[in-house]
């Protein structure tokens, strides 16, 4: 009806602004590929470090490798956020392009598109809810995040195949054109500094839940060091289901030759170690705590094992995904791995693990299993 009376539909030549110029949608374009490659290298890596397969092995050193992966893959990913609000307001404009469909490669790049935007929205929707442990769907976060994350990069990978022409004119281009007016240039480059400036300001106002100097300006940080004995607590006891702990705990410590029995005052008699060691979680938080315990090898040597074999730790946590984790052969000969009895120099509490919990370097948090009842001793 309004193309009947005089008035056209809007065409892709309508819009002129200088936001959508090719230079500026391939800068930006760059800028979020990184962001995106970043995110998805430290999220695969922390994937394998909870699922390892076979062929997998991950560093017990440095201490705070763990914590610098996932703190990128945070960083990374929040980052993404205005880096493709801009893309996409740059190249709006393509969806009045007539005809809808030109070519093979052109529909291939629009269901890249198609796909791309819906996986990469679903990783950042949902991992923006992971950082404040918030879960709105019934689906397991972690698997979901997982395959969703292939069909984000493969989305994308089809897509920079078949735009990187394109995407190559438009990083080779500086500049604008002699007849250009100046204040256009001046746009373009005002829009990449709007962008970089709220991509700047979006890490900075979360990652103070990782970087401990920007802690007081990351008004958006999820974890700070308030919690019980300064230490933010992502599961509690009466979460797990151990509303106490019976006097009777015994922690079984289970080897090819039978099985060991300490009690918690015979643990404490062994020789004792204290190391600051940070705890960070797949959320995105890290922050450093003394522990005090017993060296894990020191534990195994006084049952009577070589700490050379991987371990099976079990939680008197009955249920749960992480009721029960495997700590590598790599871990149990760390001297900084340590079967925890003390935070910053108080007997542990209930939510943090009493009677004892793991504490390992370069581990993810939902490994450090608390509530520790059982060590088998893996061929």
């Amino acid at each position: 009806m309004r193309h009947r009376l005089g008035v056209r539909p809007p065409r892709e030549s309508d819009f002129r602004r200088a936001a959508h110029d090719p230079r500026v949608t391939s800068r930006v374009g760059l800028w979020l590929g990184v962001a995106f490659l970043v995110c998805f290298v430290t999220g695969l890596a922390s994937h394998l470090v909870q699922q390892p397969p076979g062929w997998f092995t991950w560093p017990s050193r440095p201490v705070s490798l763990y914590r610098i992966t996932q703190g990128l893959h945070v960083v990374s990913g929040t980052a993404a956020v205005p880096l493709l609000l801009a893309k996409l307001w740059s190249v709006y404009p393509k969806l009045f392009g007539r005809p809808l469909i030109r070519s093979v490669p052109h529909l291939l790049e629009r269901l890249s598109i198609l796909v791309l935007l819906a996986a990469a929205f679903f990783e950042l929707a949902t991992g923006v809810f992971n950082t404040t442990q918030n879960y709105p769907w019934r689906f397991f976060f972690p698997a979901a995040h997982y395959a969703v994350a292939w069909i984000a990069l493969g989305a994308l990978l089809l897509h920079i195949g078949v735009k990187l022409p394109v995407v190559r004119d438009g990083l080779r281009r500086r500049g604008g054109r002699q007849d250009e007016p100046e204040a256009v240039a001046l746009s373009r480059r005002n829009f990449l500094r709007a962008t970089g400036l709220a991509g700047a300001a979006a890490v900075v106002a979360t990652a103070g839940g990782t970087v401990p100097w920007l802690s007081q300006v990351s008004v958006l940080a999820t974890r700070s060091d308030r919690g019980p004995q300064r230490l933010p607590v992502n599961r509690t006891a009466r979460a797990a289901g151990v509303s106490s702990v019976d006097g009777e705990w015994r922690l079984e410590v289970v080897g090819p030759r039978g099985t060991a029995r300490f009690s918690l005052a015979e643990l404490s008699s062994l020789p004792q170690t204290t190391a600051e060691l940070p705890i960070s979680c797949v959320e995105g938080w890290s922050r450093s705590a003394v522990w005090t315990g017993v060296r894990m090898a020191d534990l195994l040597r006084a049952a009577g094992i070589e700490p050379d074999h991987a371990l099976r730790v079990e939680s008197l946590e009955r249920g749960g995904v992480y009721a029960s984790s495997t700590l590598p052969a790599n871990h149990v000969a760390d001297p900084l791995t340590l079967l925890a009895l003390r935070l910053h120099g108080e007997v542990l509490g209930l939510d943090h693990g009493y009677p004892c919990r793991i504490i390992a370097p370069s581990r993810p948090g939902v490994l450090q299993t608390k509530w520790v009842r059982r060590l088998e001793v893996l061929d």
